[in-house]
């Protein structure tokens, strides 16, 4: 498996890298070589004396390269112009990645904000799963937190094709995850039903605990966002798990706007799985 990683050279990105905790549960779920990817804005000129925007950010990702190389993983750089979400996903469909991870928000104003516009047009645009990584939000000199990235997983599912599509990813993310929590939101707008929601996660669960996770299962009521945001904070999952932009047979879009929300709101990481591709 391949994977993107798109940085905007700040500290929080570097200490997303000097997690060996993070590279081994990376190399767990099968990622064997990365495309490191860092974006000049259009609107950043080079013409300034002294300011080769370029060969500084290729010196950077040098520094990166060699950790990852280090972690046994093999290496591509990627210095580039242009709309940062775009030229994102163009070098994650052009190398055929199966995943893209972007890191927190930068704090120079020549630094790209991800946990920003960029991750919010991530989370509507990527055609691969996108893994949003925070460390220490709303810090300009983070920890390294050494903690698995997927050791503690809360999925989100309004039982969509899309939300079946984000449960799937569990194939591979069952080689690093021990224990899930598995939440549905109602609201007041939903119709009832014959089959009752924890019935239907229940079910999921089974196949989990198959897998030897050890799961729990959480039905909530009330607006989707906060519900998903509160079970966050209840839980302390390492990373969050939806679908993005799927749409229920109940005629209720719990994930689209939603999963934009969940990105900029939420505390810890967030896995977002798109749609499959219609050939």
């Amino acid at each position: 498996m391949r994977a993107v990683y798109a940085t905007d050279l700040s500290k929080a990105s570097e200490a997303t890298i000097a997690n060996e905790t993070c590279l081994e549960c990376l190399d767990r779920i099968g990622i064997e070589e990365f495309h490191l990817v860092t974006v000049v804005p259009s609107n950043v000129h080079s013409g300034m004396p002294g300011m080769n925007f370029e060969e500084r950010r290729r010196q950077a990702l040098d520094r990166y390269r060699e950790t990852f190389e280090t972690a046994g993983f093999g290496v591509e750089m990627h210095v580039v112009r242009g709309t940062p979400h775009r030229r994102i996903n163009g070098i994650a469909e052009s190398v055929g990645a199966s995943l893209s991870i972007v890191g927190s928000r930068g704090s120079s104003p020549l630094e790209n904000r991800f946990i920003g516009s960029t991750a919010r047009n991530l989370a509507r645009t990527s055609v691969t799963p996108l893994l949003v990584n925070r460390i220490q939000r709303a810090t300009d000199d983070p920890d390294v937190l050494q903690e698995h990235l997927f050791q503690r997983l809360l999925y989100a599912t309004d039982f969509s094709e899309n939300a079946q599509e984000a449960f799937e990813a569990f194939s591979y993310l069952r080689h690093a995850t021990e224990e899930a929590t598995l939440v549905h939101v109602r609201t007041p707008a939903d119709p009832d039903v014959d089959e009752e929601p924890r019935q239907r996660l229940d079910e999921l669960a089974d196949q989990l605990e198959e897998w030897d996770i050890e799961t729990r299962i959480n039905v909530r009521q009330g607006d989707p966002v906060e519900e998903i945001l509160a079970a966050e904070d209840d839980h302390d999952p390492s990373t969050t798990l939806v679908g993005s932009r799927g749409h229920s047979r109940l005629r209720r879009l719990l994930l689209g706007s939603v999963s934009e929300d969940i990105v900029a709101r939420a505390d810890g990481n967030v896995m977002l799985v798109p749609p499959k591709r219609v050939a």
